[in-house]
């Protein structure tokens, strides 16, 4: 539900989902994730926001919240998509919105209902093929319930090299100066880091700003064991929520990723979006080629526009 007739509740969990104008991508790379994330974060506590699921896909977020008013909820969808969208403008050469508005928002009332929201959400990446298992996908943070570096290997501070200590000292300071990290920033952060390092770089970020109440959500299934057991057996449904996919897997965004890098002609997967439309249909036309996605997933990647007579 949307808009001035949205349905609300004090403290009830309400199924939040943003859709992007002409379901364009919006996360390419780990920056993108992590702004994001950063933002979403920090934003979150000062709208008195208490968040229990968050789901980035490439396309489209999800995520459970709940609120004392709907005003709070409201200002704080605006705050942290409004900030989002200026630096991914940034990042991707580009002007105008790039969330549909008003967003989406239906409340859960009743522990039935909830628990069906938290394994639908959970599960968004396992319906789109992106991985096997929930907890298995980065994005949805489910892996960090209960272990602050799902993805890599435990960090040593006292160990770690110059480059890495001062990754960690910048994450840090701007958690603490109650500041995001802007694309930028990670880029900046990242650059001089070998890959085990990024990894652990990302899962301390992560940790770091990290607001989700992961308890409160496990409650709901009278532990965080059988919260999980609940996401591998069922997919969960929303009824209220007509979610459109394109294509048999999302994971066919990062094959084109994978493809258009090896090209060698971008140092950043980003900088497809400083070429003229003419040059991104050639890019279009290899991306057909080279990987079995489909011709709207292409132009959905590209920030095409796309007819589906076209097809």
């Amino acid at each position: 539900m949307r808009g001035q007739n949205r349905r609300f509740y004090p403290d009830i969990i309400n199924h939040c989902y943003q859709r992007t104008i002409n379901g364009d991508l919006i996360f390419y790379n780990v920056y993108d994730y992590l702004m994001f994330f950063t933002i979403f974060c920090i934003h979150a506590p000062k709208y008195g926001i208490r968040v229990y699921k968050l789901c980035q896909m490439p396309d489209h977020i999800h995520n459970s919240s709940s609120a004392k008013r709907k005003k709070d909820l409201a200002a704080f969808t605006q705050v942290y998509t409004a900030i989002y969208a200026r630096e991914h403008n940034i990042v991707c050469h580009e002007k105008g919105s790039v969330f549909q508005s008003p967003f989406g928002s239906v409340p859960k009332y009743g522990d039935k209902k909830a628990r069906s929201n938290f394994i639908y959400v959970d599960n968004n990446p396992v319906e789109r093929h992106l991985v096997q298992k929930a907890e298995d996908y980065r994005w949805n943070y489910l892996a960090y319930a209960n272990c602050d570096n799902p993805f890599s290997k435990p960090l040593v501070r006292e160990k770690a090299s110059k480059s890495m200590q001062k990754a960690l000292q910048i994450a840090d300071s701007w958690h603490n100066s109650d500041k995001y990290l802007s694309y930028y920033m990670l880029k900046t952060m990242f650059s001089p880091l070998n890959y085990e390092e990024k990894q652990q770089l990302v899962d301390y970020i992560v940790s770091v700003y990290n607001v989700l109440d992961y308890e409160g959500a496990a409650r709901f299934f009278d532990g965080y064991d059988n919260m999980v057991a609940a996401i591998h057996s069922v997919t969960g449904s929303e009824y209220d929520l007509n979610e459109v996919f394109v294509g048999k897997s999302d994971a066919y965004y990062n094959t084109m990723t994978s493809v258009l890098m090896g090209t060698g002609r971008f140092k950043d997967i980003h900088d497809i979006f400083s070429l003229r439309l003419e040059d991104r249909m050639e890019l279009f036309k290899i991306l057909n080629i080279q990987t079995e996605a489909t011709l709207e997933q292409i132009a959905k990647y590209l920030h095409i526009p796309f007819r589906h007579e076209e097809k």
